[in-house]
């Protein structure tokens, strides 16, 4: 990583943020948690009827603190959208992982993960 200047002063306010030109926006309708002591991952893929699997495309690692620090700005940012759009309504019954595939694949169960039947 580059250093910064020593006399770099701290930032107030919003963090600039800099979007690479190539950078690309990816689709996903489902999300994976795991979560390790020191880490929580968070695989995003989408799932569309016709496939056989969920498509990994974008895998994200963070600390917990920063895991907190997301899950609040999400609860914030949805609260503003639901005042301004209305309630977002989450369907009874399965997900539409479930609907089309079941559980997923590929990850054992833990102290998190209720068991199979």
């Amino acid at each position: 990583m580059s250093q910064l200047p020593k006399n770099t002063p701290p930032v107030k306010g919003p963090i600039p943020l800099r979007l690479p030109p190539n950078l690309e926006a990816v689709y996903a309708n489902f999300a994976l948690i795991t979560h390790s002591p020191a880490e929580v991952v968070v695989d995003f893929a989408h799932l569309l009827p016709g496939m056989n699997q969920a498509r990994v495309c974008a895998r994200v690692v963070m600390s917990p603190l920063s895991a907190k620090l997301v899950l609040r700005a999400l609860t914030e940012n949805l609260g503003k959208y639901e005042a301004q759009y209305g309630e977002i309504r989450i369907p009874e019954g399965a997900t539409l992982a479930g609907q089309l595939f079941g559980r997923p694949i590929g990850h054992e169960s833990g102290p998190d993960t209720p068991p199979t039947e």
